[in-house]
C-alpha cells in the first residue's frame, strides 16, 4: 500500500515509519520539495497526517501549520479526487482556549467538512502527552527533557510534583495507527501520572546502574518509561562498570537484583580452585556454567552420600541448588570456570542464610 505521511521526521513519523516497513511510504516534511505533494496526494492509497506545529516563534505559525497546510493537503486530494482514509494526530489542546488549541480544532474542523463532503474515512486521534524514544529534548515533552537532563546530570525543573499528566506510549500509539490502517481504529492505552512521580522513577533508573536494582517492569508504566529513558543516554555512557570482589580464587560479581525475583552473579573460579562449601535452609539457586570444566559436589547434611554434577561450558545446562544440600564448585580444567549464578533473593548480609559446611 502507498502510504503519505505528513510530519514523516517528526517523532510520531520516525516511529511510524519504521514500524511499515511492508509499505510504500511517501514521506513528507517540512524540509520536503513541496512539489511532491501534488503526486503524493495522486497516489497515495491512505494518509496519516501527523505534520504540525506546536511551538513556533510567531503564533501566526500556529494557523500556517496546523490550519493552512491541512487545508492544502485536503485540496490537493480533493483535485486528484482521491478519498483514501485519513488518520490524523491532533491534541488534547483543541478542548483549551488557546493560540495552539485553537488552530488545533479548525484543523479538526476542516478534516470533518471534507470527511461530510467527500465520503473519506477520517479518523482524528485527540492525543494527550506522548512519550518514547525520539521525542525532542528540552521542547515541549516533559519526560523527553526529564530523561535526557537526568541522564547526564543536567539539573530539571519541576513546576509542581503533583501536577498530573495523561500519558500514550509511542509503541502504544503505533499500534493504535495499524489499526486505524486496518479500519479497526479504537483508542490508544493511556496513563496517569504526576510529574513527581514520573522524575522518581527516572531517577530510580539512574541510580540503578550503581544500586543493580532492575525496575518493577511489571507495572507496565514503569516499564515504558524504563525503555524511554534508556534511549536518552548519551551513547558513550551505554556501559558502566560492576564491583568485582576479586582474590586469589578469581572473583564474584553481583549484576543485577530484583526487589522479588532475586539476584544474578556471574562467578569465575581459577584452575584446581574449589568454591562453596555451605548450605541453605530457605534460599536455593541455579548455577550455569558458561566456560570452562568442573564439578559441582552436594551432600544432605543429614546423610554422608556425595552427589556429583560435571558441567562444562561445551554442555549448557542449569543445576539447581536446593535448600538443605552443601554444595562446592571445583575448576577441574585448565581454563578460569565462568559460571551465572541465580540466587532467589538478593543477598542481605543480616539474613545471609548461609552455613559453611564441607561436602
Amino acid at each position: 500500500m502507498k502510504i503519505l505521511i505528513t510530519g514523516a521526521n517528526g517523532f510520531v513519523g520516525r516511529n511510524l515509519c519504521v514500524s511499515l516497513p511492508e509499505h510504500e511510504l511517501l514521506q513528507y516534511d517540512i524540509d520536503t520539495d513541496p512539489s511532491l505533494l501534488d503526486g503524493y496526494c495522486k497516489d497515495a492509497e491512505f494518509v496519516f497526517h501527523l505534520a504540525g506545529i506546536n511551538r513556533p516563534n510567531d503564533p501566526k505559525e500556529f494557523i500556517e501549520g496546523n490550519v493552512d497546510f491541512t487545508s492544502k493537503l485536503l485540496e490537493t486530494l480533493k483535485k486528484h479526487n482521491n478519498t483514501c482514509p485519513i488518520t490524523v494526530s491532533s491534541s488534547k489542546q483543541a478542548e483549551l482556549d488557546n493560540p495552539y488549541g485553537k488552530s488545533k480544532l479548525a484543523g479538526e474542523e476542516l478534516l470533518r467538512a471534507y470527511s461530510e463532503e467527500t465520503g473519506a474515512r477520517v479518523t482524528i486521534y485527540r492525543l494527550p502527552n506522548l512519550f518514547g524514544k525520539w521525542c525532542k529534548p528540552n521542547y515541549n515533552s516533559a519526560v523527553a527533557t526529564f530523561c535526557y537532563n537526568i541522564a547526564r546530570d543536567l539539573p530539571i525543573t519541576i513546576s509542581d510534583p503533583r501536577n498530573e499528566l495523561t500519558l500514550v506510549y509511542i509503541d502504544d500509539l503505533i499500534d493504535e495507527f495499524k489499526c486505524a490502517l486496518d479500519g479497526n481504529p479504537t483508542e490508544p492505552i493511556s496513563y496517569k501520572a504526576t510529574l513527581g512521580q514520573i522524575v522518581e522513577l527516572l531517577e530510580s533508573f539512574k541510580d540503578s546502574r550503581s544500586t543493580l536494582t532492575v525496575p518493577v517492569l511489571s507495572d507496565l508504566f514503569a516499564k515504558k518509561l524504563h525503555a524511554t529513558y534508556l534511549s536518552y543516554l548519551p551513547e558513550d555512557k551505554f556501559s558502566y562498570p560492576l564491583k568485582m570482589n576479586v582474590d586469589e580464587r578469581g572473583s564474584f560479581t553481583e549484576i543485577l537484583r530484583t526487589e522479588h525475583h532475586g539476584q544474578v552473579s556471574v562467578n569465575i573460579t581459577k584452575p584446581g580452585i574449589t568454591k562453596g562449601n555451605h548450605w541453605h535452609h530457605t534460599k536455593n539457586e541455579k548455577f550455569l556454567v558458561v566456560g570452562g570444566e568442573g564439578v559441582i559436589r552436594f551432600r544432605r547434611i543429614d546423610n554422608s552420600e556425595v552427589i556429583v554434577y560435571n558441567v562444562s561450558g561445551e554442555k549448557l545446562e542449569v543445576v539447581d541448588i536446593p535448600p538443605g544440600y552443601t554444595h562446592n564448585i571445583e575448576n577441574t580444567g585448565k581454563t578460569d570456570l565462568i559460571t551465572f549464578m541465580w540466587c532467589n533473593e538478593s543477598f542481605n548480609p543480616d539474613k545471609p542464610d548461609t552455613i559453611f559446611v564441607e561436602v
